[in-house]
């Protein structure tokens, strides 16, 4: 009874039990504060308020003690409530094209997966492709990385997580000390989060940058610039992410014949290529070149609904498939990141608080540049990269104006980096599969990330400055 109530009434222990309810409570405590305060110089009543609704909706991102979607949900509600924004205005950002674009690329992404097609492909370039160690080691790179172009990087390494476990029990490879396994997984997860920086279709953080963007400024982004722009730091992260995984993790493994004859079984047992496979081959290639070459013209939302419209009148998907495929939630988050973006905006409170960051200073764009992917980059291994873009988004748009910098600079400079979480599993789903697998440990990601992370954010930055003014990017 005496060891009962002593760890009952332990304060460590309640502490660790509740510490979820302290830190609701004492964030509802710093709210009555903020918005019960007299409003400081240069911050009008409702710019005070919607700097209360984002501090709010920042901790409980940062420390995810509540569901992203709910606390976005949580902040739609406050915005009309407190006054901070009509509430005509705050829900009709659910409307916002940038939502509709990802909903539409979601469902094409659930009916490639489920007619199979993306698996078919992913075994045949293997097959094809990975006959030596090494040359298996860059498929599993670089195969990923492409097909995160075009769907959801967590998605995709959903997709080839199996493929790759199926590859290391066909070698016989045990235990936690086998490099080579090691260097599967790390690279089918690094190569899936490399290749989402690639386009808007690797990822949400994207797509949500760019709706902050659009109601903030009225400025778009086409999907061929985004590609353009990140594409040169993508293809020599690939090369360099290669180099540090054999550097670290060299293969004991000389001979892959097994792993080659588990993928022509796994591919035989596929039979011939169906109708609706070819189909949805041939959509998803058609749809990517209007997005390419006319999403300026048509709207990449609208020919993303084309697409499904035209899946679903030729029956090549089923809405029940969707449904359990497609993570409704995140439609949440986004209408209310949108909803804080434009509320910090509009009320001044992301000026203020620029000027507060920065003491009314401004200067040369690389005062800006700089840091801002640097932050990018390192917060997104703590939070979820789209709660990164949601936070920092209104404050990075404020301070391009202050340092002469345009504000689709700034979202490109912040949102690329922050898809490059390749250290802890919390940063980004991809990661925290490869964890899964038994093979990985974090001193493994540590160790090699690290490196990576810091050549990234160099590499990125020397684009920033010596590539980004050919594509109409002048800084």
């Amino acid at each position: 009874m005496k060891r009962f109530i002593s760890s009952t009434f332990n304060p460590i222990t309640l502490l660790a039990r509740n510490y979820r309810y302290l830190i609701i409570c004492l964030v509802w405590f710093i709210f009555w504060l903020i918005i019960s305060s007299a409003p400081p110089k240069g911050l009008s009543p409702q710019g005070l308020k919607a700097l209360g609704i984002f501090f709010v909706c920042v901790v409980f991102w940062v420390t995810n003690v509540i569901p992203l979607m709910i606390t976005s949900l949580l902040g739609i509600m406050l915005f009309p409530l407190l006054g901070v924004l009509d509430s005509k205005l705050t829900y009709s950002l659910f409307g916002n094209k940038a939502v509709f674009f990802i909903l539409g690329a979601f469902i094409l992404a659930s009916a490639i997966m489920r007619s199979g097609l993306s698996t078919r492909v992913a075994l045949v370039v293997l097959k094809k492709f990975g006959r030596t160690p090494r040359s298996l080691l860059i498929s599993i790179l670089l195969l990923p990385a492409f097909v995160s172009f075009w769907m959801s990087a967590h998605a995709v390494a959903a997709m080839m997580f199996p493929i790759v476990s199926e590859i290391t029990e066909a070698l016989k490879l045990k235990g936690t000390n086998s490099n080579y396994a090691k260097s599967l997984f790390l690279a089918m997860a690094w190569g899936s989060i490399i290749g989402g920086t690639a386009t808007f279709l690797g990822g949400a953080r994207a797509p949500l940058a760019l709706g902050i963007l659009y109601e903030i400024t009225g400025k778009n982004v086409s999907f061929s610039l985004w590609a353009l722009a990140s594409m040169p730091t993508v293809l020599v992260m690939l090369l360099l992410t290669y180099l540090v995984i054999v550097k670290f993790f060299p293969a004991e493994v000389t001979d892959v014949s097994l792993a080659e004859e588990m993928l022509r079984k796994k591919v035989d047992t596929l039979g011939a290529i169906c109708i609706k496979e070819r189909a949805l081959g041939v959509l998803m290639v058609v749809t990517i070149c209007c997005w390419v070459f006319w999403g300026q013209v048509f709207g990449l939302a609208n020919i993303a609904l084309a697409a499904v419209f035209i899946a679903f009148t030729f029956n090549l998907m089923q809405w029940k498939e969707v449904e359990e495929d497609v993570n409704w939630g995140i439609f949440l988050m986004y209408g209310g990141a949108i909803c804080l973006g434009l509320a910090m905006e509009k009320t001044g409170a992301a000026k203020w608080l620029a000027e507060q960051i920065l003491g009314g200073a401004g200067g040369s764009p690389w005062a800006l540049i700089l840091p801002l992917s640097f932050i990018s980059l390192f917060l997104t291994e703590a939070i979820s990269n789209s709660a990164v873009v949601a936070f920092l988004m209104p404050i990075a748009i404020s301070l391009s104006s202050k340092f002469q910098l345009d504000p689709v600079i700034a979202t490109l400079v912040l949102t690329i980096p922050s898809g490059l979480a390749l250290v802890l599993p919390m940063g980004t789903p991809a990661t925290a599969i490869a964890f899964s697998s038994g093979y990985i440990k974090t001193m493994d990601t540590v160790k090699t990330g690290l490196p990576l992370k810091i050549i990234a954010w160099i590499l990125f930055n020397t684009f920033v400055y010596f590539y980004w003014p050919l594509l109409g990017l002048k800084i």
